[in-house]
């Protein structure tokens, strides 16, 4: 029975071939990385321009030029040149917040406060805090990661660990706060109210949070008593709080970024630094963006090209031909959205793609609109948590100075996350949504 439409089939040769891109990628970057046991062996800018040169030459039955033009028009679209300024601003901010003592003064304060074995656990919850405070898991990690970063390096510390804890902890806010785009994608596309939303997803999101919480203490037990630096002058920690309590109360993360910026110069004239000299730490800031950007360029005309040849209606179709029962709806709707978010790099695009096709099985095969909105969300996340060239791993990675495979052995509130979301599907819980 066909109730709902996918416009015309696409076929499986061609299909597959849209999708090869992805798996260029992930063979060239990710199994490399592998093998060598090494994700710092394989720069992931020469294992997107192979997957991204591949997609242009498969792109086939179109001029050159044409095919160019496909990747550079995904390359450039607003969303991507928007997340470019972030990227700008947020290396400009903590560069230049690092090089005048602010992260260091708010680190010292943080390790003068808190034992060494409840650092975990706190950066843990502040990361959820915030994020679902200000809706956005890019915010959160602007905020938060040269702080995990600077207490990550003390005592010869694991940067990639704490960056990671940040990580996990940015897209709990992302995706249950009320204002995050996530949500509000997932409940129109399902036509439930995000307060309904919010109560279904805490069931499968609250108790991965409280799990990762509790590894996060019993890890922090075996953290030796970290080192605090020199005394810092403790107005120096100005900017770094600006930027958490203006985010905290919601500003666009441009303007977050730009205040603490602002506040970074000021307070850095008054403790005796040049402005010709500042300029220089916010040009290597601005500079060490540089990959990033190339990255990011790289990574969405290569996803541009993967859409426009048809691959992520390959999976539509694919998907969706045969489901059985209201289990079987679940997970197609949970592994939809999951891999055209894999396909896509951006959550709210995987919902939105998906969101009217899920709709459509979770209406067919009884699924409550509070659950699908729940899975859409919970699952696209876990995938643009776990994948290496998502705009929140990239950035977090390029504040830290590491590879963005680093990251993956540590991102453990994803995967405590996905065996949350499969348990939720297997045995029908939030119960009291599936009595119709």
């Amino acid at each position: 029975m066909q109730f709902y439409s996918l416009g015309t089939p696409v076929g499986r040769r061609r299909g597959l071939l849209a999708l090869s891109p992805v798996v260029v990628f992930l063979v060239s970057y990710v199994v490399v990385s592998l093998i060598l046991d090494d994700f710092y062996k394989m720069p992931v800018s020469v294992a997107l321009l192979l997957a991204s040169m591949w997609a242009v030459v498969i792109y086939r039955g179109r001029p050159l030029a044409e095919r160019v033009e496909t990747f550079s028009k995904a390359a450039g679209h607003s969303s991507i040149l928007y997340m470019i300024w972030i990227f700008v601003l947020a290396g400009a901010f903590a560069s230049l917040a690092k090089s005048i003592g602010s992260v260091e003064a708010t680190v010292n304060l943080a390790l003068s406060v808190f034992p060494a074995g409840f650092i975990l656990p706190t950066l843990f919850f502040a990361a959820c805090f915030i994020s679902l405070s200000i809706g956005t898991s890019v915010g959160t990690v602007v905020a938060l990661a040269p702080f995990a970063v600077e207490i990550g390096g003390h005592g010869g510390g694991n940067v990639a660990f704490y960056v990671a804890v940040i990580l996990g902890g940015a897209f709990f806010g992302d995706n249950l706060s009320f204002i995050s785009d996530t949500t509000i994608a997932a409940t129109r596309s399902q036509g439930c109210s995000m307060a309904d939303k919010f109560k279904a997803n805490s069931w499968i999101v609250v108790p991965a949070a409280v799990v990762t919480l509790i590894l996060y203490i019993m890890l922090g037990i075996d953290i030796p008593q970290l080192s605090v630096g020199g005394s810092a002058n403790p107005w120096l920690m100005i900017p770094y709080l600006l930027v958490i309590i203006t985010a905290v109360c919601g500003l666009n993360v441009t303007l977050v970024l730009t205040i603490g910026l602002v506040s970074a110069l000021i307070l850095g004239v008054c403790n005796g630094f040049g402005l010709v000299e500042m300029a220089g730490f916010i040009g290597q800031g601005i500079d060490s963006m540089g990959q990033l950007i190339i990255v990011t360029l790289m990574a969405a005309g290569m996803l541009g090209i993967i859409k426009a040849a048809g691959g992520i209606q390959y999976l539509l179709h694919v998907f969706t031909r045969r489901i059985h029962g209201r289990r079987g709806a679940q997970a197609v709707i949970s592994l939809l959205v999951a891999l055209v978010n894999l396909c896509t790099a951006n959550n709210t695009v995987a919902i939105i793609t998906v969101g009217s096709i899920s709709r459509s099985i979770a209406d067919h095969y009884g699924v409550d609109p509070r659950k699908s909105a729940s899975l859409l969300d919970t699952a696209s996340c876990i995938v643009q948590a776990l994948i290496p060239y998502g705009a929140q791993t990239l950035l977090a990675t390029s504040l830290a100075g590491i590879s963005p495979g680093a990251l993956f052995p540590y991102l453990y509130y994803p995967w405590i996350l996905t065996l949350s979301l499969i348990l939720s599907i297997v045995f029908l819980y939030p119960r009291r949504l599936n009595l119709q």
